[in-house]
């Protein structure tokens, strides 16, 4: 077994249904797996893998290439047996240090090379640090090439936030936005289920986001609050935000 069988969500988000890397936003953070990601034919050996903390867009990578390339998309924790994936140029394997089964996935390796088909693969720590009994699949992960992708830096947190109330048609203005990212966790899930929980709170409320509704509507997300003043911005994100440019939109 490579990993835990389970992992605890940063939030209570639901998986969704389409991801483009074109709605990715690219910062110091992401941009050498972006890069890597728009030439899979110069992975050598064909393989690559990005990893990094929760909540740093991961998946959303992964499985936007596996959307703009037509790949099959497989989980990690599903990974048992003789996996046949389907034929392709390419495949994505999601969370790949959770699967369970560490003959599964030397047999999915071994099948992609024998077919010619790409690889890529996510999980928290580079490959070549998986704790592998499989003396021939250990040696097979410390070849792999292997991209860190970092926690989203301030001014990138910003730009998601302001993306996501645009994309909702939701007025917040630039004071009640600092004040909420001073308070939200550091991850990008966390800008969507805020966005997500304002815009609801707004139409059941039939007025505009006030801070006393954000207190309300946000109250139950999990590190909403943490570590900051209720009304004080001072050495929080929304002051180390100022006189910042912001990173395309896209």
């Amino acid at each position: 077994m490579l990993g835990a069988s389970s992992r605890q969500l940063a939030l209570p988000l639901p998986i969704a249904a389409r991801f483009e890397l074109g709605d990715l936003l690219e910062d110091a953070s992401n941009a050498a797996a972006l890069a890597w990601l728009r030439r899979p034919d110069s992975w050598p050996g064909g393989r690559l893998a990005l990893f990094g903390p929760a909540a740093t867009g991961k998946t959303h990578m992964l499985r936007g290439l596996a959307t703009e390339r037509g790949w099959p998309a497989i989980e990690g924790l599903a990974l048992r047996g003789l996996p046949e994936p389907a034929p392709g140029a390419g495949l994505v394997l999601d969370d790949a240090d959770c699967a369970p089964e560490e003959e599964a996935l030397l047999h999915l390796l071994n099948l992609c090379a024998e077919r010619g088909q790409a690889v890529l693969l996510t999980g928290r720590e580079a490959p070549a640090r998986w704790p592998v009994a499989l003396a021939d699949l250990r040696s097979r992960l410390r070849a792999m090439t292997a991209v860190g992708v970092r926690p989203p830096g301030d001014a990138l947190l910003a730009a998601l936030l302001r993306r996501h109330f645009l994309l909702r048609q939701l007025r917040v203005d630039r004071a009640l936005q600092d004040w909420l990212l001073a308070r939200l966790p550091r991850e990008a899930a966390a800008m969507a289920e805020a966005a997500a929980r304002l815009d609801r709170a707004a139409l059941a409320a039939g007025g505009r986001v006030t801070r006393a509704l954000a207190r309300a509507a946000l109250a139950e997300l999990p590190g909403f609050g943490a570590g900051a003043e209720d009304d004080d911005l001072d050495g929080g994100l929304g002051s180390r935000l100022a006189g910042r440019p912001d990173p395309a939109l896209g």
